[in-house]
């Protein structure tokens, strides 16, 4: 064969073969297409991944960063509720002591208004109401003849009927005046009280104990009829009574 049918030949084996090679080459096109766009899906899906790991990260660092804060908070909140414990329960203690002295003050206040007010006293069985300075001068002249100082016992019970010339202690006052009086050995006017005392009240329980306490001043004073005359009247006007029966005895051998 010559060359001009061999070149025809392979032209036209070339122009037949050209559509098939064409064929052949557009699918790998295609799939590089593919590829590539595959390819950038999964970049773009990694850096959207990175963005959102990235965004979580931060989420969780300031979801960290608010929990640290919050707990903060709490432990602040703790603390400060510990200290409002602590001083609602100071306060309270301190209520409580106010409280009690207030009582105290009150009671106290009471204690002295119950002193300065006139007090109910019962004497000799007579019941009457005296005075706070009354019953105190009153008691203070007891105990000064109760300790045998007839002296200042005198004094303080004459002063007392001086000032108090309308109490309930009058009566007893006067009796016991006498008594301060012998007790001194000043017998003329231990007698006169005691006559004064039962002339004031004859029915007083120691009316005749007074008789019976003149009549031994009476003795005393070296008065014997006067002494025998007040002993009369002490067996004649209560016969009942232990002084008539010691007045009995003392007559019996009075001269």
């Amino acid at each position: 064969m010559s060359k001009a049918p061999r070149f025809l030949a392979l032209a036209a084996a070339l122009a037949l073969a050209l559509p098939a090679a064409r064929a052949e080459m557009f699918p790998d096109n295609e799939a590089r297409r593919a590829i590539l766009e595959l390819r950038k899906q999964v970049e773009d899906a990694s850096k959207a991944q990175k963005a959102l790991d990235a965004q979580m990260q931060e989420e969780l660092t300031n979801l960290r960063r608010s929990l640290v804060d919050l707990n903060n908070q709490m432990e602040t909140q703790r603390a400060e509720m510990a200290t409002l414990r602590g001083t609602n329960e100071q306060l309270a203690r301190d209520v409580a002591e106010l409280q009690r002295r207030q009582k105290d003050i009150a009671q106290g206040v009471d204690e002295r208004m119950r002193k300065l007010e006139p007090q109910k006293v019962t004497v000799d069985g007579k019941e009457f109401t005296a005075e706070v300075d009354e019953k105190r001068q009153y008691d203070e002249a007891v105990a000064l003849l109760r300790n045998a100082d007839f002296n200042g016992a005198a004094a303080g019970f004459a002063a007392f009927m001086k000032r108090w010339p309308q109490s309930g202690y009058t009566d007893a006052a006067r009796f016991w005046l006498g008594n301060a009086l012998y007790g001194k050995r000043d017998y003329k006017e231990a007698i006169a009280t005691f006559r004064a005392f039962v002339a004031a009240a004859p029915q007083h329980p120691r009316a005749p104990e007074a008789l019976l306490a003149a009549a031994n001043a009476q003795i005393e004073a070296k008065d014997t009829k006067a002494a025998r005359a007040t002993l009369g009247d002490l067996v004649k006007n209560y016969p009942q009574s232990e002084a008539a029966v010691a007045g009995k005895e003392r007559l019996a051998v009075l001269k």
